[in-house]
């Protein structure tokens, strides 16, 4: 059995422990937008919990890049993830690490070969509509026209935007706020189609496995037909049913009358 690299064993290693760094990002996104009114202290503290999972996760990029073979493959294929990197470098806002945190999250939970892929779509649609309901709830609270200004009407409007739904209600006025919605709705589409490709392909499988338990069970019927018709050949043979070859002395001349066979003695 091949022994897996460097770069294979270290993504094992820290699966966990990045996964717990993100929902600790999560947490820290969240309390200074559900709870406004909390101290200052609280804020920072924030700030800096959001500053060093988004460390975590740079020092893993640059550790798997130097433990890979191939640092420049590693680049082109992993592209995503320095774009997730960099992107709070070029402008440190909370939203842009909230982006990159969950791209990062999502390809290193791609990359665990135990995560199945209803868990993962399960786990992205409840970390869209989490997180995009702090978004927009952040971006539209102080808007003059908003009409989202709680978390109640936050998560009703990612649900109904997510699933496409759009009832109207509540919508958002701001232009950041319309860019959420374009990416939730798109989200929201690409996560249904998964799905309905998820059961689609299950079922296909499904049936594929019952067709060729039937061509197996149609083969082996076959097969034991032949075998019965063998068996029954070589039995026939074996019990002398077949016709046994007579001596010639025994056959009559040409042209002599045969005698009936006498009538037995009572």
């Amino acid at each position: 059995m091949k022994e897996p690299s460097r770069q294979l064993r270290w993504e094992r290693r820290t699966q966990i422990p990045l996964f717990v760094c993100a929902v600790a990002f999560g947490v820290a996104y969240a309390v200074p937008i559900v709870a406004p009114e909390a101290s200052p202290r609280v804020h920072e503290a924030c700030l800096l919990v959001e500053w060093c999972v988004w460390g975590a996760f740079a020092l893993d990029y640059l550790i798997r890049m130097a433990l890979s073979a191939d640092r420049r493959r590693f680049v082109r294929t992993h592209w995503l993830d320095l774009l997730a990197v960099l992107l709070p470098m070029l402008q440190p806002l909370r939203l842009l690490r909230l982006v990159s945190t969950l791209l990062l999250v999502g390809r290193r939970a791609r990359m665990a070969p135990q995560i199945r892929l209803t868990t993962y779509v399960a786990g992205a649609v409840v970390g869209l509509l989490m997180f995009g309901s702090l978004a927009v709830l952040s971006v539209e609270r102080d808007a003059p026209d908003g009409n989202i200004r709680n978390l109640g009407d936050a998560v009703w409007w990612s649900f109904t935007t997510m699933t496409t739904v759009g009832y109207g209600d509540h919508s958002p006025t701001t232009g950041l706020g319309r860019v959420l919605a374009v990416g939730l709705m798109l989200s929201g589409i690409a996560l249904l189609g998964v799905v309905t490709a998820n059961i689609a392909a299950w079922f296909i499988s499904r049936f594929e496995r019952d067709d060729l338990e039937e061509r197996r069970q149609t083969a082996a019927i076959a097969a034991l037909t032949e075998e019965v018709r063998a068996l029954r050949t070589e039995v026939a043979r074996l019990s002398g049913n077949e016709p046994a070859a007579v001596p010639a002395a025994a056959l009559p001349e040409a042209g002599a009358a045969v005698a009936p066979p006498s009538s037995p003695t009572p």
